[in-house]
Parts: structure tokens; sequence; C-alpha cells
């Protein structure tokens, strides 16, 4: 088993930084070229001082955020998602990370 290989299997790319003003929606991208037929997609935040909490995983289509104002979407051939928040309020201010497993 080599870690090295697991790590650039499940490879992800996201872009360093986005900004909006309260209630313009924002579109969150997370590249992920090399994902597996069995992966699943997470998509995590972290408010500032806090820890990380899951916000939302998919397999693939689209899933709704009721209690964010917003939906996960994933690409057709999964190799990419994003997540769309339609009304971010100054609370929403984060870091929103995707992952594979």
């Amino acid at each position: 088993f080599s870690l090295a290989a697991a790590v650039a299997r499940a490879q992800v790319q996201q872009q360093p930084s986005l900004e909006t003003t309260e209630g313009s929606g924002i579109n969150i991208s997370c590249s992920h070229p090399k994902i597996q037929t069995n992966e699943m997609i997470y998509w995590y935040r972290q408010l500032p001082g806090r820890g990380s909490e899951l916000l939302v995983s998919a397999h693939k289509g689209f899933k709704e955020l009721p209690d964010m104002s917003g939906e996960l979407r994933v690409s057709e051939d999964r190799q990419s998602s994003a997540l769309w928040l339609r009304r971010p309020r100054r609370g929403d201010a984060a870091v929103y990370y995707c992952a594979l497993g």
C-alpha cells in the first residue's frame, strides 16, 4: 500500500479564494479528474475558530442544501462538483473544501 499513490489518486483542485457580497449567489467549484467509480464526493466547511463540518456528500446528480439555501451539483462525468450558495450571509464566510472517499 503506497500512501503517495493514494494521495495522488484522490487529488482535488479548488480556487484558493472567492469573494462575494452578502446576498449575491456564489459558486464554489472543485475539480477531481482522477475520481474512481466507487468514490463519493464530500463537501466540508470550516468556520473561523471552529472544527470542520460535513455539509453534504453525493455520488452524482445534485442535492439540495435547505439549511444553507444552496445545492451541490456533480458534473455528468463526475470529474468536477460545485457548491452553489444562493444567498450567502456574512455568517457563511468560511473555508469550504471538497474531498473524495
